[in-house]
C-alpha cells in the first residue's frame, strides 16, 4: 500500500526515526546562522501584499525551474502581474516531482499557512493564492510574526563592508525578541576581475572611513575600520563566496605593487590576481581570528553563466552552477598559513560540487586543535546540495570521517521568510538517517543518546559554537 504524501511522518521511514523527530527534533528552536533575508524588512516588520511577493520575489530556485518549464521571462522576473506570475509557478509545480522544490513548496504552504492536503497546481492556484495572500495582509503574518510562528531564535543576514547596518541597529533598539545579526561578506574587496567596480568600491570605502587609501597598507586599515564597525554592531561571523581557495606565494612588496597598479586603472595579470586574492584572504582570516569570529568559506560556484540574463537582470537570478576547479592544495595552504601562526579562526567549509564532499570532510580534521569541540566544521549541503540526497551524503561522509555529533546543522541560505521549513526538512532527513541505522543494527537503540545527538545538531551545537548573542 502506497504511503500518503506529506503526513506528520513525512520522510520518517522507521519507528525509531519517528520517535527521534517527534520527541526530539521537532521541539528545537531554529538557529539560522546564514541567510540572505533583507534586514530592512525585519526592521519595518514588513507585510507582504500577496503570496507572490513573499514567495517568488528573489527566489532564483523557482525562477530557474520556471524557465526550465518554458515560462517566458515576463512571468518570471518581468512585467506580468503578481497573480499571473503565481499562476505560472503553480503550473510549474506539478513538473517539479523529484525536485526538492516540490517538497519545499508544500511544506511552506503547510507551515505557517496551514494549507495541508491540497497540492498546488493550476486548479488549486486561485484558492491557495487568495487564502495565503489574505493571511499575509493580516497582522499575524508580518515578517516578524512569521519568524515567531516558526520558533526562530536567531538569524544572521549577510551584508558587505560598506553597509551602514542601520536596519540591524533599529531592530536591536526595538528589543525584538529574535536575535538578528549580520555577517561580514567582503567579496567586493577582492573582486578585481572587474577593475572598474573594484576601484569604485575602494573609492566608497575611502570616503566612508575618511581615510586616504593611497596604498595597500591604508586599504587594509580601512577594511579593518569597517570590520571593527561590524563587530561593534554585533557581527561575529564572516562569509566568503569563492570559486576556489587562494594560496599563492606573495610578498608584501608584490601586493603593494599590484594594488598601486590597479588603482591607476591597470588590470593585473592572472597570476597577480591570484596573489592579491591570496593576500586578502589571509588578511580577512587574521581580522576574524583577532576578533574571535567564525569564518565561512562557500567554495565552488560558477556564477553568472548566461551573459544575456546577467546584462539584463544582474547577479543571483538563477544562472549559476557548479564549478570544477581544484581546491584541496590551495585550501590546505590557506588554512595552514593561519594555523601555523595560531591565528586560524573557527571555520566552516561548504562545497557546491559533490565531488569535493570527502575532500572537505577530511580537510577539517587536519586543523582541529582541541580548543573547542568541532572548531573546524564541514558545512551542511549547500545550494544545489541542500536536498535529501545531498544532505544524507554530507552527513554520512561527515560521520564516516569526522564527528557528526559535533555538526552545527542546517541553515536556510535563503532570501525568503517562508523558507524556515528547510530546517524541518533537514531534521526529518537527519532522524531518518539515524533511525535507519538503528533498525539495521548499526547504531545502538539508545533513544536518550541519539535524542541528545539530534537536539544538539538541530540547535544546541550552533548555539554553543557561534559567539553571537541571543536576545
Amino acid at each position: 500500500m502506497a504511503s500518503q504524501f506529506l503526513t506528520e511522518d513525512f520522510l520518517l521511514q522507521t519507528k525509531t526515526a519517528r520517535r527521534l523527530y517527534h520527541e526530539h527534533a521537532a521541539k528545537m528552536p531554529i538557529y539560522d546562522y546564514h541567510c540572505h533575508l533583507p534586514a530592512h524588512q525585519i526592521a519595518s516588520d514588513h507585510q507582504f501584499e500577496n503570496l507572490t511577493q513573499a514567495w517568488l520575489y528573489g527566489d532564483h530556485y523557482k525562477w530557474r525551474a520556471m524557465r526550465t518549464n518554458g515560462v517566458s521571462e515576463e512571468f518570471v522576473t518581468g512585467a506580468a502581474s503578481d497573480y499571473e506570475k503565481f499562476e505560472k509557478w503553480a503550473a510549474t509545480v506539478p513538473y517539479c516531482l523529484g525536485n526538492p522544490l516540490y517538497h519545499w513548496t508544500h511544506l511552506e504552504l503547510k507551515k505557517p499557512f496551514g494549507v495541508a492536503g491540497t497540492l498546488l497546481n493550476p486548479q488549486t492556484a486561485r484558492e491557495i493564492y487568495h487564502t495565503c495572500s489574505e493571511m499575509l495582509r493580516s497582522g499575524e503574518f508580518s515578517v516578524r510574526s512569521i519568524m515567531r510562528k516558526m520558533n526562530v531564535k536567531l538569524v544572521c543576514t549577510t551584508e558587505g563592508p560598506l553597509d551602514s547596518l542601520e536596519y540591524h541597529e533599529k531592530i536591536r533598539k526595538d528589543n525584538f525578541e529574535i536575535s538578528v545579526h549580520t555577517a561580514w561578506r567582503p567579496d567586493q574587496a577582492m573582486a578585481v576581475e572587474n577593475l572598474q567596480a573594484f576601484n569604485a568600491f575602494v573609492d566608497k570605502l575611502e570616503e566612508l572611513c575618511n581615510l586616504d587609501v593611497t596604498d595597500f597598507h591604508n586599504y587594509i586599515a580601512a577594511l579593518r575600520n569597517r570590520h571593527d564597525y561590524f563587530h561593534e554592531h554585533g557581527c561575529r561571523l564572516s562569509d566568503h563566496g569563492l570559486a576556489t581557495a587562494y594560496a599563492e606565494d606573495y610578498t608584501r612588496s608584490q601586493i603593494e605593487q599590484i594594488f598601486a597598479k590597479m588603482r591607476t586603472g591597470n588590470a593585473p595579470n592572472e597570476y597577480e590576481r591570484l596573489q592579491f586574492k591570496s593576500a586578502m584572504m589571509v588578511e580577512f582570516g587574521l581580522m576574524d581570528a583577532e576578533r574571535g569570529w567564525v569564518q565561512q568559506l562557500h567554495l565552488g560556484a560558477l556564477r553568472n553563466n548566461a551573459t544575456r540574463l546577467f546584462k539584463t537582470l544582474g547577479p543571483d537570478i538563477g544562472c549559476d552552477s557548479m564549478n570544477d576547479l581544484p581546491v584541496a592544495k590551495a585550501l590546505s595552504r590557506f588554512l595552514d598559513r593561519l594555523d601555523v601562526q595560531g591565528r586560524l579562526p573557527k571555520t566552516i567549509l561548504y562545497n557546491l560540487n559533490p565531488r569535493d564532499n570527502a575532500l572537505l570532510a577530511t580537510m577539517i580534521g587536519n586543523f582541529q586543535d582541541g580548543s573547542t569541540p568541532g572548531k573546524m566544521q564541514y558545512g551542511s549541503g549547500w545550494w544545489f546540495l541542500d536536498q535529501k540526497d545531498g544532505m544524507e551524503q554530507q552527513m554520512r561522509i561527515l560521520a564516516n570521517m569526522g564527528l557528526l555529533s559535533r555538526f552545527v546543522g542546517m541553515l536556510t541560505d535563503s532570501r525568503s521568510f517562508l523558507s524556515y521549513p528547510r530546517h524541518e526538512y533537514f531534521r526529518r532527513t537527519l532522524c531518518n538517517l539515524l533511525g535507519n541505522d538503528v533498525e539495521a543494527g548499526l547504531l545502538p537503540n539508545d533513544l536518550d543518546l541519539l535524542g541528545k545527538m539530534v537536539e544538539d545538531i538541530s540547535y544546541n551545537n550552533a548555539r554553543d559554537y557561534f559567539p553571537m548573542a541571543l536576545s
